[in-house]
């Protein structure tokens, strides 16, 4: 155990990023040893060792600069410190640190705009991106250590049950995550708006701020949120069709108004809409279209809402076809 003058003097120390990345290359090396009991102390780590690992991880050429003579004058206190953020201090207060950052083995993908990417998780999990998105996860999960990814854009989930129940989560920057265990699920983030939509199973939105309750969804519903830490929600059943018929490469709508479809065509597709027909904007459109190809879709809703898209680049404007 570590005293609360250890415990600040480790967080201190961790501050420092050279630091974190020592600490990491640590207990990359040593992370099988600490779930086993140890009959005999831990030997002292070889810090210069480490150090020289860690450069060469950085793709240093030159040998790391000699200490100043005031930290000589001291090398076991160095040490001593060093050990307890090795040990004791990535256990106790290292520990929240090392649970908030990315994980050391992840892989990215990001879409363009327009773009639909699949991914197979390494868990046998899939992920369809749709565009303008991007997702990050674990490569290596230790076992008893949950699944995670992070995204910003949209996404659809067909989470796989392990027989060992490790948790999958869905991290955002909208005031929230998501918890399953084997579902099929949407998360939307953009802007100031985040939204989670239930298709099959069940997931828990665990909201980062405590006065809001958690929600344990169930299929059909929806879980939306306005702000950076989802200062309105609300929580509903819906159609939903609506929210993941994109991943099939369809555009439903449902009672969608112009500005909405506007908004969708600019998160997509990069399009930078105007309207040029002021009373179009009260208009709402109930209907399927396809998404594959961007020119398909715009004359598919020239023919079916009465709309005249032109399009030059990524300037779109709609106006009304039924007026001269």
């Amino acid at each position: 155990m570590s005293s609360p003058l250890e415990a600040a003097s480790v967080r201190n120390w961790l501050s420092e990023p050279t630091n974190q990345l020592l600490a990491r290359v640590w207990m990359e090396e040593h992370w099988n040893t600490l779930d086993t009991p140890a009959t005999l102390p831990l030997p002292e780590p070889d810090y210069e060792q480490l150090l020289g690992s860690l450069h060469q991880r950085l793709g240093f050429s030159e040998p790391a600069a000699t200490e100043p003579a005031e930290d000589l004058a001291q090398p076991r206190r160095w040490r001593y410190w060093a050990a307890a953020a090795a040990t004791a201090g990535l256990l106790t207060a290292g520990g929240l640190w090392w649970q908030t950052q990315p994980p050391v083995s992840s892989r990215n993908y990001t879409t363009a705009y327009g773009e639909m990417r699949r991914l197979h998780l390494p868990d046998g999990s899939q992920v369809t991106l749709n565009g303008n998105s991007s997702i990050r996860y674990a490569v290596n999960v230790p076992d008893g250590q949950p699944r995670e990814v992070w995204l910003n854009g949209e996404a659809y989930f067909s989470v796989r049950h392990l027989p060992s129940h490790q948790r999958f989560v869905v991290h955002t920057n909208g005031g929230f995550n998501v918890e399953v265990l084997g579902t099929k699920f949407t998360v939307f983030r953009r802007r100031e708006e985040s939204r989670v939509v239930l298709l099959s199973g069940k997931v828990r939105v665990d909201f980062t701020d405590t006065t809001h309750p958690d929600v344990v969804m169930k299929p059909g519903e929806l879980v939306e949120t306005q702000g950076p830490k989802a200062n309105t929600v609300v929580y509903k059943p819906v159609q939903t069709d609506t929210y993941a018929a994109w991943k099939d490469a369809k555009l439903v709508l449902d009672n969608t108004s112009i500005t909405d479809l506007a908004t969708r065509l600019h998160d997509t597709y990069g399009l930078d809409v105007t309207i040029a027909t002021p009373s179009l904007k009260e208009r709402r459109m109930t209907g399927t279209v396809p998404v594959r190809d961007l020119d398909l879709l715009l004359r598919a809703l020239e023919e079916t809402f009465q709309l005249k898209a032109d399009r030059r680049g990524n300037d779109l404007i709609l106006s009304d076809s039924t007026t001269r």
